[in-house]
């Protein structure tokens, strides 16, 4: 690691001591996204099955599934196509999206019928409430975090979804040897996340401090080839819940 990087650890580190459930910023603009009749036929016909409505009340994930099997949760899944690619090559594991976009809710829901996918389940509803009301402690095998809103202007970081307050939440519904996996095209906001999640003690990287190398099981999305296109570099981040 970087001495910038260590020095940026440190710093955060000393902030460590902030209650994640206090009064926050959001992470997300609801947008008045136009939605397709295919999208709109999807959520009718799919939606009572497969979406799970908000409540302040712990998900009994055995119940939905109707199976015991390790949890990954993916926060802002966009359209879909990668959760349902991942859901589809991992068969053994159960899927929660957490989408707040309906159209991307109803994309989904369609790719979810067109495969035949049992292990996804949704919840279109903000993930910091989801993951502080719905999930328990220890609850998660995985945390998927696939190109996140970057809020590139400098007055906009405060609104990123990877802080220490939402850190803490994550960390905490991690089972041990669960994961957090990111990965984002806007360097700055990668180091910023970097760095807050190493200086999680909970946490280790199994790269020695440094960025990830990409997984076979994750295909490219869309955001990343446009990323790609504007010459940005990807970073992936992975680190380790401590057993």
């Amino acid at each position: 690691m970087c001495d910038d990087m260590e020095e940026q650890v440190k710093k955060i580190s000393k902030r460590l001591f902030f209650d994640p459930k206090k009064r926050r910023i959001r992470s997300f603009v609801t947008r008045a996204g136009r939605i397709s009749t295919a999208q709109k036929h999807a959520i009718h016909e799919f939606g009572e099955q497969f979406c799970i409505p908000f409540e302040k009340k712990i998900l009994d994930s055995e119940a939905v599934f109707q199976r015991v099997a390790p949890t990954i949760l993916e926060i802002g899944f966009g359209m879909g196509e990668t959760s349902a690619f991942i859901a589809k090559n991992m068969p053994e594991k159960n899927f929660i999206g957490v989408e707040i976009h309906t159209p991307g809710v109803g994309s989904l829901l369609k790719l979810i019928h067109e495969s035949q996918l049992g292990n996804i389940r949704i919840i279109q509803h903000d993930a910091f409430e989801v993951v502080t009301e719905m999930l328990a402690p220890e609850s998660l095998a995985g945390i998927h975090i696939f190109f996140p809103d970057p809020w590139p202007k400098k007055r906009h970081h405060k609104r990123r979804l990877v802080q220490i307050p939402f850190a803490k939440l994550m960390v905490s519904r991690l089972s041990p040897g669960g994961y957090i996996y990111m990965v984002s095209d806007w360097e700055n906001y990668a180091d910023e996340a970097l760095a807050v999640l190493s200086a999680m003690p909970e946490l280790y990287n199994p790269n020695g401090g440094s960025f990830a190398e990409g997984v076979s099981w994750r295909p490219m999305t869309k955001f990343e080839k446009k990323g790609l296109d504007k010459n940005h570099s990807i970073k992936e981040i992975y680190l380790v819940k401590r057993s």
